[in-house]
């Protein structure tokens, strides 16, 4: 059975911390290893991931010695994955049952090294235990197929759904900036020529609002997608003036989902 390593970076997160590892924990394929790595938390979150690996040899706790980041944390998480896959959920997000078996499955069906699935935002209140969270779900559709040209106007993979192959990319890591790393990767993993292809299946819940939220900042990450067009991506000003224009108009229309 092929393995699967889970990033999952973790930063005063005891209020969602524990359903986001149940997500994983209940998923029907079980070859999987999870990483969690604790930015340095003031709150219970490094005492909850331990309490779960007492009870479950496949979760792993990795403490930074200091505030370091999401970049740091996911990296960390990465560089220690055994994994032939590298999946991410953040720890304010939760995975349904049947995300990995079907996204494995997917990605077999296509060839394709990187996939990414549908996702359902809730809000930071919202229950989500037994069902609960289908009255105040909003769909964010997956596209069938995203390449390079496609992300340098969006990014169209959601973080907590996405998966790659390390037998194609190797163990790459994300960019050193405090937000938006995620999106960095997606485009250094599809640079030279590899395809993402989505699946149009809710198989991950987003948590909008959280306390936890790595992403829900909307000006600050705006902020951190011109640095990866600008820094990251070196791409010229007008082509980095397109794709920032291109993000604040489907900002626009997913706030209205």
């Amino acid at each position: 059975m092929t393995l699967v390593t889970v990033v999952m970076p973790v930063y005063e997160a005891q209020d969602t911390l524990a359903a986001s590892i149940d997500g994983v924990r209940g998923q029907t394929f079980e070859d999987w290893h999870l990483v969690c790595v604790d930015d340095a938390s003031s709150d219970r979150s490094a005492a909850i991931v331990e309490e779960a690996a007492a009870h479950d040899p496949r979760i792993e706790l990795v403490r930074l010695p200091g505030r370091s980041g999401a970049a740091v944390a996911r990296n960390t998480a990465i560089e220690r994955s055994r994994g032939r896959y590298v999946a991410f959920c953040d720890a304010d997000d939760i995975w349904l049952p049947g995300k990995l078996e079907a996204q494995l499955e997917h990605a077999r069906a296509t060839g394709s090294p990187l996939t990414f699935t549908a996702y359902a935002k809730i809000h930071g209140s919202d229950p989500v235990t037994s069902g609960e969270w289908r009255g105040s779900e909003r769909i964010v559709h997956a596209r069938d197929r995203v390449t390079y040209k496609d992300l340098r106007l969006e990014n169209f993979i959601g973080c907590s759904t996405a998966m790659y192959d390390t037998e194609v990319f190797g163990r790459r890591t994300m960019p050193l900036i405090e937000r938006r790393q995620d999106y960095g990767l997606w485009l250094d993993l599809l640079r030279d020529g590899a395809v993402a292809r989505g699946l149009d299946e809710v198989l991950v819940l987003y948590r909008e609002g959280g306390r936890a939220s790595l992403s829900s900042n909307k000006l600050r990450a705006a902020t951190f997608n011109w640095r990866i067009y600008r820094e990251v991506e070196g791409w010229s000003l007008p082509v980095s003036a397109l794709a920032f224009a291109s993000y604040a108009l489907r900002g626009l229309r997913k706030s209205r989902i």
